[in-house]
């Protein structure tokens, strides 16, 4: 293509906010590359020029760029830890009034997870999780609360049976559309989480590479995203979420990551995916 990466990179900023220099390029050119060609378009600027005036071509532009892969309880070993070892840690530590945020939530699927996870020491009247993500399509999603079945499968049994209910067809047909691309409308069975579940999560769309930040958190979750980063906006990202937590809350990231200088950012390590602020 005539205009280099560069070019692309500066208009995408100016009409989405998303900075793709967080990004690692070679991994997100051949993402969006592919997504162009698709397209039969041939320039960035042809491009750029559709995403201005095609809500739908943007749409696709910010699902695909922005990475929403999320799934119900995903790595349960790890979900065992939390459960057996963090949670009892954080209300004999805290007390029972926690403040939680899922960061990068995508569909919902793990800010639901953590309010269940908690019902098992908590009674779900006290359970507050703040969940964020830069997607408003995706966040839509996540407040509707409708997987298909796939999406369930780490959910332990007694949960399911508890909190998820299968549509029916009648339910199924009358599903609102998310945007212009929904697939659930597609799916053959989906299950709704129950809004008991729901209620207890506050939605907002947020971007972790600007600077505002939530503050006081006993407990951070961001899962299987920056992966996807650059080593210095992973870095950054990684010491805002410690200033994020109180003293001694804890960060809970994704098994594909790691904090390669977590005692330098004065986080401790608690194992390989939960770590504690210590400053």
């Amino acid at each position: 293509m005539a205009y280099d990466y560069t070019y692309l990179k500066s208009e995408v900023m100016k009409l989405t906010k998303v900075d793709l220099n967080a990004y690692k390029e070679n991994q997100m050119k051949r993402r969006i590359d592919q997504l162009i060609n698709k397209k039969g378009i041939k320039e960035y600027p042809a491009y750029i020029n559709l995403l201005k005036t095609d809500k739908a071509a943007l749409e696709e532009f910010l699902n695909h760029v922005t990475i929403n892969v999320s799934e119900f309880y995903r790595n349960p070993d790890q979900w065992e830890y939390l459960d057996k070892e963090i949670i009892p840690y954080l209300i004999k530590k805290f007390g029972r009034n926690l403040k939680i945020w899922s960061a990068a939530c995508s569909t919902g699927d793990e800010p639901y997870s953590l309010v269940m996870a908690l019902s098992k020491h908590l009674p779900l009247s006290g359970i507050r999780i703040l969940a964020t993500d830069i997607d408003k399509t995706i966040i839509q999603k996540a407040k509707r609360g409708v997987y298909d079945e796939k999406a369930l499968a780490g959910v332990p049994k007694d949960l399911r049976a508890k909190y998820f209910r299968k549509l029916t067809d009648r339910e199924m047909a009358v599903l609102p559309k998310i945007g212009e691309s929904d697939p659930t409308l597609s799916l053959k069975a989906a299950y709704a989480v129950s809004d008991e579940i729901k209620n207890r999560v506050t939605f907002k769309q947020a971007n972790l590479l600007e600077k505002d930040y939530h503050t006081d958190c006993h407990l951070i979750v961001c899962r299987n995203v920056l992966i996807y980063f650059t080593e210095e906006a992973k870095d950054e990202v990684f010491r805002k979420f410690h200033d994020s937590l109180v003293h001694e809350g804890i960060l809970f990231i994704g098994s594909t990551e790691q904090i390669n200088r977590y005692q330098s950012m004065n986080y401790g390590r608690k194992n390989s995916f939960f770590y504690e602020r210590l400053d």
